[in-house]
Protein backbone atom coordinates (compact mmCIF):
# COMPACT_ATOMS: atom_id res chain seq x y z
CA UNK A 1 0.00 0.00 0.00
CA UNK A 2 1.36 3.39 -1.01
CA UNK A 3 -1.09 6.24 -0.50
CA UNK A 4 -0.28 9.91 -0.83
CA UNK A 5 -2.55 11.09 2.00
CA UNK A 6 -2.16 14.73 0.98
CA UNK A 7 -3.67 14.11 -2.47
CA UNK A 8 -6.83 12.29 -1.35
CA UNK A 9 -10.16 13.87 -2.20
CA UNK A 10 -13.72 12.78 -1.46
CA UNK A 11 -13.63 9.79 -3.79
CA UNK A 12 -13.42 6.02 -3.43
CA UNK A 13 -10.05 4.45 -2.63
CA UNK A 14 -10.16 0.70 -2.31
CA UNK A 15 -9.16 -0.91 0.99
CA UNK A 16 -8.42 -4.54 1.84
CA UNK A 17 -11.81 -5.55 3.26
CA UNK A 18 -15.48 -4.72 3.29
CA UNK A 19 -17.84 -6.14 5.92
CA UNK A 20 -21.07 -7.97 5.11
CA UNK A 21 -24.11 -9.39 6.88
CA UNK A 22 -27.24 -10.96 5.37
CA UNK A 23 -30.87 -11.29 6.38
CA UNK A 24 -33.14 -14.01 5.00
CA UNK A 25 -36.70 -13.53 6.18
CA UNK A 26 -40.39 -14.17 5.69
CA UNK A 27 -43.60 -12.45 6.72
CA UNK A 28 -46.00 -14.06 9.15
CA UNK A 29 -49.77 -14.07 8.81
CA UNK A 30 -49.89 -10.53 10.24
CA UNK A 31 -47.34 -9.25 7.74
CA UNK A 32 -44.59 -8.98 10.35
CA UNK A 33 -41.10 -9.52 8.95
CA UNK A 34 -39.40 -12.45 10.67
CA UNK A 35 -35.75 -13.50 10.43
CA UNK A 36 -32.32 -12.62 11.75
CA UNK A 37 -29.06 -11.07 10.60
CA UNK A 38 -25.93 -13.15 10.15
CA UNK A 39 -22.78 -12.33 12.07
CA UNK A 40 -20.80 -9.59 10.28
CA UNK A 41 -17.80 -10.93 8.40
CA UNK A 42 -14.92 -9.27 6.60
CA UNK A 43 -14.35 -10.20 2.97
CA UNK A 44 -12.03 -9.13 0.18
CA UNK A 45 -14.82 -9.58 -2.38
CA UNK A 46 -15.99 -6.06 -3.28
CA UNK A 47 -18.87 -7.21 -5.50
CA UNK A 48 -22.48 -7.95 -4.57
CA UNK A 49 -24.06 -11.04 -6.13
CA UNK A 50 -27.62 -9.87 -6.72
CA UNK A 51 -30.45 -11.34 -8.71
CA UNK A 52 -31.40 -9.04 -11.59
CA UNK A 53 -34.91 -8.64 -10.15
CA UNK A 54 -33.78 -7.80 -6.61
CA UNK A 55 -36.08 -5.23 -4.97
CA UNK A 56 -33.13 -2.82 -4.63
CA UNK A 57 -32.79 -2.75 -8.41
CA UNK A 58 -36.46 -2.94 -9.36
CA UNK A 59 -38.05 -0.68 -6.75
CA UNK A 60 -35.25 1.26 -5.07
CA UNK A 61 -35.45 -0.57 -1.74
CA UNK A 62 -32.13 0.79 -0.49
CA UNK A 63 -30.68 3.01 2.24
CA UNK A 64 -27.20 4.10 3.24
CA UNK A 65 -25.20 6.02 5.83
CA UNK A 66 -21.91 7.90 6.11
CA UNK A 67 -19.58 8.26 9.07
CA UNK A 68 -15.88 8.64 9.84
CA UNK A 69 -13.02 7.37 11.94
CA UNK A 70 -10.32 9.86 12.93
CA UNK A 71 -6.67 9.39 13.89
CA UNK A 72 -6.49 11.62 16.95
CA UNK A 73 -3.75 13.93 18.15
CA UNK A 74 -2.87 11.14 20.62
CA UNK A 75 -2.55 8.56 17.84
CA UNK A 76 -5.73 6.72 18.80
CA UNK A 77 -8.54 5.82 16.40
CA UNK A 78 -11.90 7.45 17.11
CA UNK A 79 -15.23 6.57 15.46
CA UNK A 80 -17.67 9.49 15.63
CA UNK A 81 -21.29 8.91 16.71
CA UNK A 82 -21.82 5.53 15.05
CA UNK A 83 -24.79 4.73 17.31
CA UNK A 84 -26.57 7.79 15.91
CA UNK A 85 -25.89 6.56 12.38
CA UNK A 86 -27.23 3.13 13.32
CA UNK A 87 -30.44 4.69 14.62
CA UNK A 88 -30.86 6.83 11.52
CA UNK A 89 -30.41 3.81 9.25
CA UNK A 90 -33.06 2.00 11.28
CA UNK A 91 -35.49 4.86 10.61
CA UNK A 92 -34.63 4.70 6.89
CA UNK A 93 -35.19 0.93 6.90
CA UNK A 94 -38.59 1.32 8.51
CA UNK A 95 -39.48 4.04 6.00
CA UNK A 96 -38.73 1.72 3.08
CA UNK A 97 -40.14 -1.43 4.70
CA UNK A 98 -36.77 -3.12 5.15
CA UNK A 99 -35.29 -5.16 7.98
CA UNK A 100 -33.55 -2.69 10.33
CA UNK A 101 -29.95 -3.42 11.26
CA UNK A 102 -29.69 -3.67 15.07
CA UNK A 103 -27.44 -1.07 16.67
CA UNK A 104 -25.11 -3.68 18.18
CA UNK A 105 -24.64 -5.38 14.80
CA UNK A 106 -24.16 -2.06 13.00
CA UNK A 107 -21.47 -0.96 15.45
CA UNK A 108 -19.76 -4.35 15.41
CA UNK A 109 -19.56 -4.15 11.62
CA UNK A 110 -18.06 -0.63 11.73
CA UNK A 111 -15.46 -1.67 14.32
CA UNK A 112 -14.55 -4.73 12.26
CA UNK A 113 -14.21 -2.62 9.11
CA UNK A 114 -11.85 -0.28 10.98
CA UNK A 115 -9.73 -3.02 12.54
CA UNK A 116 -9.38 -4.98 9.28
CA UNK A 117 -8.40 -1.80 7.41
CA UNK A 118 -6.45 -0.01 10.12
CA UNK A 119 -3.55 0.66 7.77
CA UNK A 120 -5.91 2.87 5.76
CA UNK A 121 -6.67 5.19 8.69
CA UNK A 122 -4.77 8.34 7.66
CA UNK A 123 -2.19 9.91 9.98
CA UNK A 124 -3.38 12.74 12.22
CA UNK A 125 -1.45 15.59 10.67
CA UNK A 126 -2.86 14.97 7.17
CA UNK A 127 -6.43 15.97 8.05
CA UNK A 128 -7.65 12.92 6.11
CA UNK A 129 -10.00 10.34 7.63
CA UNK A 130 -11.33 6.83 7.10
CA UNK A 131 -14.88 7.11 5.78
CA UNK A 132 -17.47 4.33 6.14
CA UNK A 133 -20.42 3.88 3.79
CA UNK A 134 -22.90 1.43 5.36
CA UNK A 135 -25.30 0.17 2.68
CA UNK A 136 -28.60 -1.68 3.15
CA UNK A 137 -30.31 -3.18 0.10
CA UNK A 138 -33.26 -5.45 -0.69
CA UNK A 139 -32.08 -8.66 -2.38
CA UNK A 140 -35.32 -10.63 -2.82
CA UNK A 141 -36.05 -11.44 -6.49
CA UNK A 142 -39.41 -9.85 -7.29
CA UNK A 143 -41.25 -8.47 -10.30
CA UNK A 144 -44.59 -7.71 -8.67
CA UNK A 145 -44.59 -4.38 -6.89
CA UNK A 146 -43.91 -4.91 -3.21
CA UNK A 147 -41.17 -5.11 -0.59
CA UNK A 148 -38.61 -7.90 -0.30
CA UNK A 149 -37.87 -10.07 2.71
CA UNK A 150 -34.13 -10.61 2.13
CA UNK A 151 -31.47 -7.96 2.66
CA UNK A 152 -27.75 -7.31 2.43
CA UNK A 153 -25.92 -5.00 4.83
CA UNK A 154 -22.46 -3.91 3.71
CA UNK A 155 -19.88 -1.54 5.23
CA UNK A 156 -17.60 0.00 2.59
CA UNK A 157 -14.50 1.76 4.01
CA UNK A 158 -12.45 4.30 2.07
CA UNK A 159 -9.81 6.81 3.16
CA UNK A 160 -10.79 10.32 2.11
CA UNK A 161 -8.98 13.62 2.12
CA UNK A 162 -9.98 16.75 4.02
CA UNK A 163 -12.97 18.53 2.50
CA UNK A 164 -10.87 21.70 2.39
CA UNK A 165 -7.43 20.62 1.09
CA UNK A 166 -6.33 24.23 1.26
CA UNK A 167 -7.89 26.69 3.65
CA UNK A 168 -11.42 26.70 5.04
CA UNK A 169 -13.29 28.65 2.36
CA UNK A 170 -16.70 29.80 1.15
CA UNK A 171 -18.92 28.37 -1.58
CA UNK A 172 -21.60 29.92 -3.79
CA UNK A 173 -25.10 28.44 -4.11
CA UNK A 174 -27.79 28.97 -6.70
CA UNK A 175 -31.46 28.42 -5.82
CA UNK A 176 -33.46 25.95 -7.92
CA UNK A 177 -37.24 26.31 -7.59
CA UNK A 178 -38.05 24.03 -10.52
CA UNK A 179 -36.79 20.61 -9.37
CA UNK A 180 -37.81 19.00 -6.08
CA UNK A 181 -35.41 16.63 -4.31
CA UNK A 182 -38.11 15.18 -2.02
CA UNK A 183 -41.79 15.64 -1.14
CA UNK A 184 -42.78 16.82 2.36
CA UNK A 185 -44.41 13.48 3.27
CA UNK A 186 -42.14 11.34 1.10
CA UNK A 187 -38.65 9.98 1.73
CA UNK A 188 -36.74 13.23 2.32
CA UNK A 189 -36.33 12.45 6.01
CA UNK A 190 -34.65 9.12 5.17
CA UNK A 191 -31.15 8.59 3.77
CA UNK A 192 -32.05 6.69 0.62
CA UNK A 193 -30.42 6.72 -2.79
CA UNK A 194 -33.54 7.87 -4.61
CA UNK A 195 -33.43 11.27 -2.92
CA UNK A 196 -29.95 11.88 -4.28
CA UNK A 197 -30.67 10.57 -7.77
CA UNK A 198 -33.73 12.86 -7.87
CA UNK A 199 -31.49 15.84 -7.12
CA UNK A 200 -28.88 15.19 -9.82
CA UNK A 201 -30.65 17.19 -12.56
CA UNK A 202 -30.46 20.28 -10.37
CA UNK A 203 -27.08 19.77 -8.71
CA UNK A 204 -25.26 18.92 -11.93
CA UNK A 205 -26.79 21.92 -13.70
CA UNK A 206 -25.55 24.11 -10.84
CA UNK A 207 -22.07 22.57 -10.96
CA UNK A 208 -21.82 23.33 -14.68
CA UNK A 209 -22.31 26.99 -13.76
CA UNK A 210 -19.70 26.77 -11.03
CA UNK A 211 -22.17 26.71 -8.14
CA UNK A 212 -23.74 24.37 -5.62
CA UNK A 213 -27.51 23.93 -5.56
CA UNK A 214 -29.96 25.15 -2.90
CA UNK A 215 -33.40 23.52 -2.88
CA UNK A 216 -36.60 25.14 -1.66
CA UNK A 217 -39.61 23.33 -0.21
CA UNK A 218 -41.60 21.30 -2.71
CA UNK A 219 -44.98 22.70 -1.64
CA UNK A 220 -44.52 26.49 -1.86
CA UNK A 221 -40.94 26.99 -3.09
CA UNK A 222 -40.57 29.81 -0.61
CA UNK A 223 -38.66 28.14 2.25
CA UNK A 224 -35.08 26.83 2.36
CA UNK A 225 -35.00 23.04 2.19
CA UNK A 226 -31.55 21.48 1.65
CA UNK A 227 -28.20 22.82 0.44
CA UNK A 228 -27.42 20.19 -2.17
CA UNK A 229 -27.20 17.16 0.18
CA UNK A 230 -26.59 19.11 3.39
CA UNK A 231 -28.53 20.95 6.10
CA UNK A 232 -28.57 24.77 6.08
CA UNK A 233 -27.36 26.97 8.96
CA UNK A 234 -27.98 30.70 9.36
CA UNK A 235 -26.29 32.84 12.03
CA UNK A 236 -27.91 36.07 13.23
CA UNK A 237 -26.54 37.63 16.41
CA UNK A 238 -26.53 34.84 18.99
CA UNK A 239 -29.08 32.79 17.04
CA UNK A 240 -28.26 29.53 15.27
CA UNK A 241 -31.15 28.97 12.86
CA UNK A 242 -31.70 25.81 10.81
CA UNK A 243 -34.74 24.52 8.88
CA UNK A 244 -37.33 22.17 10.29
CA UNK A 245 -39.12 20.12 7.64
CA UNK A 246 -40.35 16.57 7.09
CA UNK A 247 -38.50 16.52 3.76
CA UNK A 248 -35.06 17.25 5.24
CA UNK A 249 -32.67 14.53 6.39
CA UNK A 250 -31.90 14.91 10.12
CA UNK A 251 -28.16 15.57 10.04
CA UNK A 252 -26.01 14.04 12.78
CA UNK A 253 -23.43 16.75 12.13
CA UNK A 254 -26.10 19.46 12.51
CA UNK A 255 -27.34 17.82 15.72
CA UNK A 256 -23.77 17.86 17.07
CA UNK A 257 -23.27 21.50 16.06
CA UNK A 258 -26.56 22.54 17.66
CA UNK A 259 -25.43 20.93 20.92
CA UNK A 260 -22.10 22.77 20.78
CA UNK A 261 -23.85 26.04 19.83
CA UNK A 262 -26.11 25.84 22.90
CA UNK A 263 -23.04 25.29 25.08
CA UNK A 264 -21.48 28.41 23.53
CA UNK A 265 -24.55 30.46 24.45
CA UNK A 266 -26.40 30.48 21.13
CA UNK A 267 -30.17 30.33 20.93
CA UNK A 268 -30.78 27.34 18.65
CA UNK A 269 -33.91 27.68 16.51
CA UNK A 270 -35.38 25.06 14.17
CA UNK A 271 -38.22 26.34 12.00
CA UNK A 272 -39.20 27.14 8.44
CA UNK A 273 -36.80 29.71 6.96
CA UNK A 274 -38.16 31.92 4.16
CA UNK A 275 -35.68 32.45 1.33
CA UNK A 276 -36.10 36.22 1.83
CA UNK A 277 -34.67 35.84 5.36
CA UNK A 278 -31.26 35.16 3.83
CA UNK A 279 -30.81 38.93 3.75
CA UNK A 280 -30.86 39.01 7.57
CA UNK A 281 -28.09 36.49 8.26
CA UNK A 282 -24.57 37.60 9.14
CA UNK A 283 -23.17 34.16 8.26
CA UNK A 284 -24.56 31.16 6.44
CA UNK A 285 -23.35 27.65 5.79
CA UNK A 286 -24.28 24.06 5.19
CA UNK A 287 -23.19 21.09 7.25
CA UNK A 288 -22.66 17.36 6.83
CA UNK A 289 -20.32 14.46 7.48
CA UNK A 290 -17.94 15.26 4.61
CA UNK A 291 -17.41 18.96 5.25
CA UNK A 292 -18.54 19.45 8.89
CA UNK A 293 -19.40 23.04 7.90
CA UNK A 294 -19.15 24.55 4.43
CA UNK A 295 -19.48 28.35 4.76
CA UNK A 296 -21.61 30.07 2.15
CA UNK A 297 -20.31 33.30 0.69
CA UNK A 298 -23.14 34.00 -1.74
CA UNK A 299 -26.61 32.70 -2.68
CA UNK A 300 -27.99 33.53 -6.12
CA UNK A 301 -31.77 33.56 -6.61
CA UNK A 302 -32.18 33.78 -10.42
CA UNK A 303 -35.99 33.69 -10.35
CA UNK A 304 -36.12 36.88 -8.29
CA UNK A 305 -32.95 38.45 -9.67
CA UNK A 306 -31.50 38.63 -6.16
CA UNK A 307 -28.05 37.88 -4.75
CA UNK A 308 -27.49 37.39 -1.02
CA UNK A 309 -23.94 37.83 0.29
CA UNK A 310 -22.43 36.98 3.65
CA UNK A 311 -19.37 38.74 5.04
CA UNK A 312 -16.52 39.56 2.70
CA UNK A 313 -16.29 36.21 0.98
CA UNK A 314 -14.32 34.65 3.83
CA UNK A 315 -15.70 32.24 6.46
CA UNK A 316 -17.28 34.15 9.33
CA UNK A 317 -15.91 33.93 12.88
CA UNK A 318 -18.91 32.16 14.42
CA UNK A 319 -19.15 29.30 11.94
CA UNK A 320 -15.36 28.99 12.04
CA UNK A 321 -15.48 28.65 15.83
CA UNK A 322 -18.22 26.01 15.62
CA UNK A 323 -16.31 24.12 12.94
CA UNK A 324 -13.14 24.13 15.02
CA UNK A 325 -14.96 23.05 18.18
CA UNK A 326 -16.45 19.96 16.54
CA UNK A 327 -13.15 19.07 14.83
CA UNK A 328 -11.37 19.35 18.19
CA UNK A 329 -13.68 16.70 19.64
CA UNK A 330 -13.35 14.42 16.62
CA UNK A 331 -9.54 14.58 16.68
CA UNK A 332 -9.22 14.28 20.47
CA UNK A 333 -7.98 17.82 20.97
CA UNK A 334 -10.89 18.66 23.29
CA UNK A 335 -12.70 16.72 25.99
CA UNK A 336 -15.53 14.58 24.61
CA UNK A 337 -17.95 15.01 27.50
CA UNK A 338 -20.89 13.88 25.32
CA UNK A 339 -19.34 10.47 24.66
CA UNK A 340 -19.64 10.96 20.90
CA UNK A 341 -16.36 9.23 20.03
CA UNK A 342 -15.54 5.58 20.56
CA UNK A 343 -11.85 4.79 20.76
CA UNK A 344 -11.00 1.52 19.02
Amino acid sequence: MNIDWSSLGFHYTETDYIVRSTFHGHRDEKGQLMGQWSEPEATRDKYLHLHVSATALQYGQEAFEGLKAFRGVDGQARIFRMQANAERMQRSAEGLYMAPVPTDLFCKAIRLALVKNIDYLPPYETGATLYFRPLLIGSTPRLGVGPGVDFEFVVIPSPIGPYYPGKFHCTTFIINNHIDRAAPLGTGQFKVGGNYAASFRATEAAHLQGYDCMFTDAKTHSFIDECSASNFIGIRGNQYITPRSSSILPSITNDSLMTIAREMGYEVIRREIPVSELSEFEEAGCCGTACVISPIGKVIDPDNDTVYTFGNGEPGPKLTELYQALQDIQYGRARDHHGWCEIV
